[in-house]
């Protein structure tokens, strides 16, 4: 249990420092994101003894294929976002980080689909994490997690028709926020 505790602390810290430019920015995507990673954190706090158990089972092969789904769809979208968003060091007093301040609206790859891929891998995450014990806890915190994750892509579309306009509000016509053809 102690293990655990310091686990989800050293966790709680690192989520803490990457969002801290958005604590002072309360109505930006990085509040409720910050949330969702605690979310996350909490899942793997719960769940980290069933993660080998039963490895082959029906339940865990879904949870592998979103764990490592996520993965991969997590570096796809940061290196599209990196290479072609044309990003810039955000102003001082800014709470985006350097990739996230973009000057070009990346549009292909997984982002000719989903507007979201990095949160996205996230909630596929939360998902795979919550399946390795399917338990009502676990799927109730991947739920929260969901919402959290929902209200951050919300909050980031206000800021990017801000920056983009009309350009943003195409691209969000066809596209999904998370799940290709579905969400």
């Amino acid at each position: 249990m102690t293990t655990v505790l310091v686990a989800f602390a050293l966790g709680t810290g690192a989520a803490l420092a990457y969002s801290w430019r958005s604590v002072r920015h309360p109505r930006s995507h990085g509040v409720p994101r910050f949330f969702a990673f605690e979310g996350i954190l909490i899942l793997l706090c719960l769940n980290w003894r069933a993660w080998f158990s039963h490895p082959r089972s029906p339940i865990h092969l879904v949870s592998w294929v979103l764990v490592f789904g996520s993965l991969a769809l997590a570096i796809h979208g940061f290196l599209l976002l990196t290479r072609l968003g044309r990003a810039t060091p955000p102003p001082p007093d800014s709470h985006l980080h350097g990739f996230e301040h973009t000057n070009a609206l990346v549009i292909t790859g997984a982002y000719r689909f989903i507007r979201h891929p990095l949160y996205a891998s996230l909630l596929y995450l939360a998902w795979g994490i919550a399946l390795k014990t399917a338990s009502l806890l676990s799927l109730a915190l991947a739920s929260a997690t969901s919402v959290f994750l929902w209200l951050t892509g919300r909050r980031e579309e206000r800021e990017m028709i801000d920056r983009f306009g009309d350009a943003y509000r195409e691209y969000m016509a066809r596209t999904r926020m998370f799940v290709p053809w579905l969400w």
